[in-house]
């Protein structure tokens, strides 16, 4: 079938089937530490350079993120212990074999796991269709050896796609896609064959362009306690989902981890939040609304 030059049919939150999430939760939260692995000497694509300073090795930009695999990440998980907080982190595959504290870490608390590519410093924009599909399989595969568990959801490495990736995923045996930063709920992707849910990522309550761009880190807990009380209000007439995004080299820092405090005591003290994983979020979503926002799109764009 010939796919339209978009991914998602447009549906006005104003018109479409309430979601009620379980126990008429008002909103599904899904926190999503990135926890990546960044190359000292990543190889060039002769597209986009992994690194702002060059020659290589940028040895000052390569430490600032290598600070949260052995820093922040320690750091920034206490914070979320004390919550009882079930990440679903978008992992950079390379952290299990590279770091295998952090690895364990993670598998102790059952995280779910967003494929996130092997290192966040390679990029599928120049990848031929043949090498994306390898790509996927071969997180698929490594991700089975080494923890025993399936992948079921997926983030381009460094936020990077091709056009074919939705359906290259679906393919490979994905469930969902968390690149897109495109509403409040989740939403059907269109794909050539079978199934793909996007859950909603976030650019806006994402620490890591935040701060690259010198906003301090009272204003993010600001601004992500505003978003809460929109959705939150929101949410009592018509399910939203609300995530977060943190960098443990960002918030891990010590003059920044209060702040993360600060948003989850604020956010979890709620009553009706649903602290979800993607993988939950998108199988509820799947089980129960996923046919329905397909024909109701359909009455929209016919």
């Amino acid at each position: 079938m010939a796919l339209p030059p978009y991914r998602m049919d447009y549906s006005p939150i104003i018109a479409r089937p309430i979601i009620r999430w379980p126990n008429n939760a008002r909103v599904a939260f899904w926190v999503a530490p990135n926890v990546e692995h960044y190359e000292y000497l990543p190889p060039l694509d002769g597209v986009r350079n992994p690194w702002p300073r060059v020659p290589h090795p940028d040895v000052q930009q390569y430490s600032s993120h290598e600070y949260g695999n052995r820093v922040g990440f320690w750091r920034v998980l206490e914070v979320l212990d004390h919550y009882n907080i079930r990440c679903s982190t978008t992992l950079s595959l390379g952290v299990l074999e590279h770091f295998p504290e952090v690895a364990e870490a993670m598998l102790k608390r059952d995280w779910t796991f967003v494929n996130h590519g092997f290192y966040n410093t390679r990029f599928v924009t120049t990848y031929s269709e043949a090498e994306e599909r390898a790509l996927l399989h071969a997180c698929r595969e490594t991700f089975r050896r080494l923890t025993g568990r399936e992948l079921q959801g997926a983030s381009g490495p460094s936020a990077s796609n091709t056009e074919r990736s939705p359906d290259l995923l679906v393919e490979a045996g994905f469930v969902y896609q968390t690149d897109w930063k495109i509403d409040d709920q989740p939403l059907p992707i269109t794909v050539k064959t079978g199934k793909l849910v996007c859950v909603p990522y976030t650019s806006e309550l994402n620490d890591a362009p935040l701060f690259r761009h010198h906003y301090d880190a009272d204003y993010y807990a600001e601004i992500c306690k505003a978003q809460f009380d929109q959705l939150y209000e929101e949410g009592a007439e018509n399910g939203r989902c609300m995530c977060i995004a943190i960098h443990p080299y960002v918030m891990g820092r010590p003059h920044r981890v209060k702040y993360l405090d600060e948003v989850l005591r604020y956010i979890m003290s709620h009553d009706g939040v649903w602290q979800a994983t993607t993988d939950e979020i998108a199988a509820y979503y799947l089980a129960h609304y996923y046919d329905q926002a397909v024909a109701s799109a359909a009455q929209v764009n016919q």
